[in-house]
């Protein structure tokens, strides 16, 4: 099972992330988050961890890729196994676990599209 986790403020208004069973497996909501809206992003924040069959997280990805807003550079990462996929606006990342070029790719996009440094800290 690919599992991760989704912040529901990252989706764009008025699109739905569909077409892929997702097994929720916690919801939490977290702020006021006084320092982020230097950024732009919602002063709380909803995370839902989330699990999905391995066969099925190149679509999630593509799903995310098509649903997340790019403004100011929200992501969602998750992994299977053997492999990690970060997924931006229009965008997926798919490297194998503990590639450190492949890692190194998804944070220089990340950064190019105003993550902060902090917030590039997906696990592996």
């Amino acid at each position: 099972m690919a599992t991760g986790t989704l912040i529901t403020e990252s989706l764009r208004l008025n699109v739905a992330l569909e077409g892929v069973p997702l097994d929720v497996r916690k919801v939490t909501r977290i702020g006021p988050l006084d320092d982020l809206p230097a950024y732009g992003t919602a002063p709380v924040w909803t995370f839902i961890e989330f699990s999905v069959d391995d066969d099925r997280a190149e679509a999630l990805a593509d799903a995310l890729a098509r649903a997340l807003d790019g403004e100011p550079g929200w992501y969602c990462d998750f992994r299977t196994e053997q492999e990690t996929f970060v997924v931006f606006a229009g965008r997926v990342f798919k490297y194998a676990r503990g590639d450190i070029v492949g890692r190194e790719a998804a944070a220089a996009h990340a950064r190019s599209v105003g993550v902060p440094e902090a917030q590039i800290d997906w696990p592996e």
